[in-house]
């Protein structure tokens, strides 16, 4: 498969582009915020998930060798994994973080739905008048979560992914070693999020000690494994599509288990129960630990894209 060749001048532009654009983007969504324009907010949100794929464009990077034709033959593993992964690993950090915190488990709904106020009464009478009871909806949720909300993720996903795994991580990995590079990359991604997450409590709230920089730090934890099971995929499969379906499949998963927990806990966000805390987040880490030791070491080679 051809492959971009890489240049300081790209990754400087590249880097330069993909900051500016996404974080002129995160001010727009804290302005829309601050006026009470969530929903728009959280569409603008989706756009920017394109950003890094403009990056490349203005940077003079082509998109041709990044794997944009499907390949299914020899990659149905990979498929399956970038489907079902990301939601058995985040069932199992939940089901860890629940243990350990049993009172933060609500199958009610009811603390999740009041912490929406108005918005939240509304959706549990449209249950109720539907006959379907909280714990119902959460298992029609999951099934969907799972099923066919990482296809349809997936779509918003390839703008990051073409811009991430399709050119920054091949190009760091290139200039800095395959170990030292996918670490990098996924530090930069995260980073790439911090004004959301300083701004509107992005992925933690803003209730927890040390906000909004503690909440930076833990994202970092999240954005590196994850980087690495993205990375992985993609270089295996030669097929850009792949890790789009796990980023995409994680988005849908994540919003499971937030869905069945009390919303005051506060600093114990930044343990969970979704993946992007540390307890929550152990089978992502000690999955992408396994494959960085197996797969990054400095013999191994890029299997499918070269």
């Amino acid at each position: 498969m051809e492959t971009n060749i890489y240049t300081d001048r790209n990754l400087s532009k590249y880097l330069r582009w993909v900051f500016i654009i996404a974080w002129v983007m995160q001010v727009a969504v804290w302005m829309l915020y601050q006026n009470g324009g969530r929903a728009p907010g959280q569409l603008l949100m989706a756009v920017m998930m394109y950003a890094p794929l403009v990056a490349v464009l203005i940077s003079g990077v082509k998109l041709k060798g990044m794997g944009w034709k499907p390949k299914l033959k020899g990659n149905i593993g990979l498929l399956l994994f970038s489907w079902f992964a990301p939601s058995i690993l985040t069932l199992l950090g939940a089901a860890l973080y629940f243990a350990i915190f049993t009172g933060h488990l609500d199958l009610t709904g009811e603390s999740i739905m009041a912490s929406l106020g108005d918005a939240g009464t509304a959706a549990m009478e449209q249950l109720k008048a539907q006959g379907i009871t909280y714990s119902k909806y959460i298992l029609l949720t999951s099934i969907g979560a799972s099923i066919y909300a990482p296809f349809l993720n997936m779509f918003a996903a390839i703008g990051e992914e073409a811009g991430w795994r399709g050119y920054m991580y091949p190009v760091l990995k290139e200039k800095y070693g395959r170990k030292k590079g996918v670490i990098i990359g996924g530090i930069i991604w995260g980073i790439w999020h911090w004004p959301l997450i300083g701004f509107i409590g992005y992925e933690y709230g803003s209730e927890y000690f040390g906000f909004p920089i503690t909440g930076m730090l833990m994202f970092l934890i999240f954005t590196v494994p994850l980087g690495i099971m993205c990375d992985w995929v993609y270089e295996k499969s030669g097929c850009i599509w792949l890790p789009a379906i796990l980023h995409g499949s994680i988005n849908a998963a994540a919003t499971i288990p937030i869905a069945v927990c009390r919303a005051d806990i506060g600093t114990y966000r930044l343990l969970g129960p979704v993946p992007n805390g540390l307890i929550a987040g152990l089978p992502i880490i000690i999955v992408s630990i396994l494959l960085l030791h197996k797969n990054y070491s400095s013999e191994n080679v890029q299997n499918d894209l070269q």
